[in-house]
């Protein structure tokens, strides 16, 4: 494997437990949408953001592409590797591993910085399809970061959003298209203090977190040692660090494995599609991110079906952002009691809940408990 960049470690982050969870969890599963992190100056955004770039596996890619196509997947190839590569078995194709991306978007970035140019000439004249990739195609199965997101253009703000959502990336120019797989884990950062974004982008974000200074004197003592440790000696901090991020980074790497075989019920999709009607959020990709959160999160704890904690905690992290009514905090305090009006609901229904289900899966396919525990690990 090549050397990782000494970045400060995802895992010597102190506290903002959610934050760090919603990034795992947009790691194992990209496809979950992205998250918006909300927070003070100071309080780790970018650094966490920057981190799990770090982290994240390594990825086999088409060597000569450069959109990070990846050769296992040829129905989402850009439309240069699939005229390069047309007719070629799998085991043809040179491919190689590189870093996924961590890719920084600066706030002045126009749209064909973002979404690559045609150069309309050359195809006209030669009949030649050329394609100057941009962002999103350096960004492909890596991390998007944009920071101060609310001060994005909004209209550069919805492109990245609508990529993010389908996967790839169209560009059309005079008849002639071209297109090539965008799949990322956006993740924008802002201070509230300096506006918000219009709900309409909001509700584009898969997930939210707010994140806070943290005030306890320990934990402020720690953050200061573990960086001036970090300061004083890069190299040695990241070594002192690596057995515990190599541990995690292969937990992804296997919860990325698991993710789609993690099973969900049809009580699980009414008990879902039930709390958001109950909570009056509109639409319904609420609904979907949190099916998708929850099967990330079952599969990074080792299991192949979602459970009521699995669900509570997708809720908490899918909805915040959405919810009409009262401040932020407010509504952060009653998703605390989540999980009980999830077993309410239930009842309600006439349903066993999640670990019940769970539970007698396991009894079912022969799983002991001291296996169950290898897997909670």
């Amino acid at each position: 494997m090549s050397k990782r960049p000494s970045v400060y470690p995802f895992t010597a982050v102190v506290g903002q437990d959610m934050m760090r969870l919603a990034l795992v969890l947009n790691a194992i599963d990209m496809r979950i949408g992205g998250v918006l992190i909300r927070g003070e100056r100071g309080t780790g955004k970018s650094t966490a953001a920057r981190a799990l770039a770090a982290l994240l596996p390594e990825i086999q890619v088409i060597a000569d592409s450069p959109f990070n196509d990846d050769p296992n997947h040829p129905d989402s190839w850009s439309d240069i590797s699939r005229e390069r590569h047309a007719g070629k078995v799998i085991s043809e194709i040179p491919s190689e591993m590189r870093r996924a991306a961590f890719i920084d978007l600066p706030v002045s970035a126009t749209e064909d910085r973002v979404v690559g140019t045609l150069d309309i000439e050359k195809a006209i004249q030669r009949g030649e399809k050329h394609f100057e990739p941009g962002v999103l195609a350096a960004a492909n199965r890596g991390i998007l970061y944009v920071d101060e997101v609310n001060l994005l253009d909004d209209h550069i703000v919805d492109l990245l959003l609508d990529s993010a959502a389908m996967g790839v990336n169209i560009v059309e120019r005079e008849g002639i298209s071209f297109s090539h797989p965008a799949r990322f884990i956006l993740v924008g950062t802002m201070n509230p203090e300096e506006g918000d974004l219009r709900p309409q982008l909001l509700d584009r974000f898969a997930l939210s977190v707010d994140v806070l200074g943290i005030h306890r004197p320990a934990d402020r003592i720690e953050i200061l040692q573990r960086h001036i440790a970090y300061e004083d000696d890069p190299e040695g901090f990241k070594a002192e660090w690596q057995p515990v991020e190599d541990t995690l980074s292969q937990r992804i790497a296997t919860a990325r494995k698991l993710v789609d075989s993690v099973s969900h019920t049809q009580n699980d999709l009414r008990l879902i599609a039930g709390i958001m009607s109950e909570m009056q959020v509109d639409g319904h990709r609420a609904d979907l991110v949190v099916l998708k959160t929850a099967r990330a999160h079952a599969a990074y704890e080792g299991r192949n079906h979602i459970t009521d904690h699995d669900i509570a905690l997708a809720i908490r992290l899918a909805i915040p952002h959405r919810l009409k009514r009262g401040p932020f905090n407010d509504a952060t305090a009653e998703l605390d009691k989540l999980e009980n009006k999830l077993q309410d609901k239930r009842e309600e229904m006439g349903d066993k809940d999640g670990t019940e289900m769970q539970e007698e899966g396991e009894a079912r396919n022969g799983q002991t408990a001291s296996d169950k525990k290898k897997v909670k690990r």
